[in-house]
């Protein structure tokens, strides 16, 4: 049996203010004061209600490297207004996915702080974690109106017909990608380990099994809603949500809103996605910058991107005190525990850090799951090509070495860089996951071109079905 190490029982407020004023709390308070002072929100959102897509089309949004397709054969031959829109589109389509992560804040920011209200001392920190949840729930609602605007005066309705975010193939290779190489775990779906149990079985076995000496912490929030006979939340979509099937996402859930140890190993895969966006949004800021000094025309989505930055530089703060410090106030994790979380980890490098994609600057995954919603592009009014015509232009921007690698393979050695330094003072993490030992080994060009290769082969002969 694994041991499950007791926690001590939880702090009330007269005993934690006879200790020492931890320096990661202090931080707390301060990083809930300056972001309650901060306006980059109310920025996001004025933004967001005037957004017009026609007042920005004429105007890269950032620099052109962060585009859609930049840096292939087909972007070179691309005309002017051909490259704004691919530049356009990429914030479309970084953004729908950041907002995807995002809501995982929303639902995890709610049931962890759940358990630190249990635990009793981190007042300024839960207040803290209501006030991003607030704060993502604005940015979420200004990425959707400004993408939706965006692929809808671009592509029309095509541009919804196949999302750039993974759709899978059709025919005999959306029969694959549900039971093979790309299903998330070796095991299909139906074959999950807990596909067979229902959420009080979940429950039994996170309060009285895994966690049973932890149950008291158990987070409020999700108590309510079990109260209200509602499911156990747990997205699919995002970084987070892609980890695994929704059945062991529940099971996630449970163990984050039980264990203040596993309530911390969230915010070691948020401080993960925090430096992911940070990667390409820093380079927004940049350009914002530029252009307000020169006294340009600063196009709205830049606007947001800047904002978004500097809105997500107080939530980067809290994910990092939390999950270099935080998870040292509490007793030392089971081995139980330090096994989720190591899995959560290696997971989410495996997920969404170990490739290179050829077409999606700053995107560390291969091709395959974006390869249906290019070829619809290319046949969308933007490009007008026929299928056969796609197809060329794909296996040359998808199977050949060219500048657009290099530039992903740039922002894979900075984040590479990056997310082994803050890291580092995580104790309980394998090696593989401290050193990003799968991130390092999915940055190789030519590793990515054999893969697109495979996959390009599988892509072409389901649509000759």
């Amino acid at each position: 049996m694994l041991d499950t190490t007791k926690l001590p029982e939880p702090k009330n407020e007269s005993a934690i203010s006879d200790e020492k004023v931890k320096k990661h709390i202090k931080l707390a308070e301060i990083n809930y004061r300056r972001n309650t002072e901060s306006d980059y929100t109310e920025k996001i959102e004025k933004l967001d209600k005037n957004f017009d897509y026609s007042t920005n089309s004429n105007y890269y949004w950032s620099e052109p490297e962060l585009s859609l397709l930049y840096g292939t054969p087909l972007y070179e031959q691309a005309s002017d207004s051909q490259k704004k829109a691919l530049n356009h589109l990429y914030w479309a389509i970084q953004y729908n996915q950041t907002a995807a992560t995002e809501a995982n804040t929303v639902l995890y920011n709610q049931v962890t702080a759940g358990v630190f209200e249990n635990v009793g001392g981190y007042d300024a920190l839960c207040k803290e974690l209501d006030l991003e949840t607030v704060q993502e729930r604005d940015h979420i609602h200004a990425f959707h109106t400004i993408g939706y605007k965006t692929k809808k005066a671009l592509l029309g309705q095509a541009g919804f017909n196949a999302s750039i975010q993974g759709k899978s193939y059709k025919n005999d290779l959306a029969k694959k990608a549900k039971t093979g190489k790309n299903q998330l775990f070796s095991f299909s779906f139906s074959a999950s380990p807990l596909s067979a149990y229902g959420e009080s079985s979940l429950r039994f076995m996170t309060n009285k099994v895994f966690l049973k000496n932890q149950a008291h912490l158990y987070s409020q929030y999700l108590r309510e809603l079990e109260d209200k006979g509602e499911s156990i939340p747990a997205h699919t979509t995002g970084l987070l949500g892609q980890l695994a099937p929704k059945p062991l996402l529940k099971f996630f859930t449970l163990n984050c809103g039980t264990s203040p140890f596993l309530a911390c190993l969230f915010y070691v895969a948020r401080f993960m996605a925090n430096m992911l966006i940070k990667n390409y949004e820093y380079r927004y800021s940049i350009y914002y910058r530029e252009l307000e000094k020169n006294g340009e025309f600063i196009p709205a989505p830049t606007a947001v991107s800047h904002y978004h930055m500097l809105d997500e530089a107080f939530h980067t703060t809290t994910s990092q005190l939390i999950a270099q410090d935080l998870y040292k106030d509490f007793a030392k994790p089971s081995a139980y525990e330090k096994f989720l979380a190591n899995l959560t980890i290696y997971r989410a490098q495996t997920v969404g850090l170990s490739g290179l994609s050829s077409g999606l600057p700053a995107i560390f995954r291969n091709d395959a799951p974006f390869m249906l919603s290019l070829h619809t592009l290319l046949q969308s009014p933007l490009f007008g090509m026929s299928s056969t015509e796609a197809l060329e232009w794909l296996n040359k921007c998808m199977c050949t070495e060219h500048e657009g690698f290099h530039v992903t393979l740039k922002y894979h050695e900075r984040l590479l860089t990056d997310l082994r330094r803050l890291l580092d003072p995580i104790n309980y993490l394998w090696a593989v996951n401290r050193e990003m030992h799968v991130m390092e080994k999915g940055g190789s060009i030519s590793n990515a071109i054999e893969s697109n290769a495979k996959a390009f082969e599988q892509f072409s002969k389901s649509l000759a079905v």
